[in-house]
């Protein structure tokens, strides 16, 4: 991501080092993002822990045929 004079405005969150880092510093294969503040990005792990609960209880209602 850049903003208009393309500087990289896009943070990650690194899965080895558990750091929250801007865009470009690390290997993409050991990266979670990308996230549009540091904020979002510090709360990657949890993010998709609720986002593969949620959508765990979708797939559960679903084979039920609700």
């Amino acid at each position: 991501m850049g903003d208009e004079i393309g500087q990289n405005t896009a943070f990650y969150y690194n899965i080895k080092t558990h750091q929250v880092e801007p865009e470009g510093q690390s290997k993409a294969k050991d990266l979670l993002g990308p996230f549009p503040d540091r904020e979002s990005a510090a709360n990657a792990l949890q993010t998709i822990h609720e986002r593969e609960e949620r959508k765990s209880e979708e797939d559960r209602e679903w084979e039920a045929g609700r």
